[in-house]
């Protein structure tokens, strides 16, 4: 084989390569867009669920007394809740 035909070769394979690239940046790009409503979806279910949450624990503590066990739940919650809001707190005041 010549050097021209090596070279020619060698075009014709990084021509391919390039289409191929392309196609795949494409894909990309549409993946990536399909992606964001998935991730806001996730976001705004994630919130649901915490807002439910949060009405299980009034519900119980409106519905009927609680015994030591549940007191204890409760409080290691409200625990969690409040370190949470802490966290935010100083993330909002960095």
């Amino acid at each position: 084989m010549n050097p021209e035909q090596q070279l020619k070769k060698i075009g014709e394979k990084l021509q391919l390569l390039l289409k191929r690239f392309e196609s795949l940046r494409q894909e990309n790009e549409k993946l990536r867009a399909a992606l964001e409503p998935a991730k806001q979806r996730e976001i705004a279910l994630q919130t649901k669920i915490a807002d439910l949450e949060q009405q299980v624990i009034v519900l119980k503590m409106a519905a009927a007394p609680m015994d030591e066990a549940e007191k204890k739940e409760l409080d290691k919650k409200l625990n969690t809740y409040l370190k949470e809001i802490d966290r935010c707190i100083g993330m909002l005041s960095s």
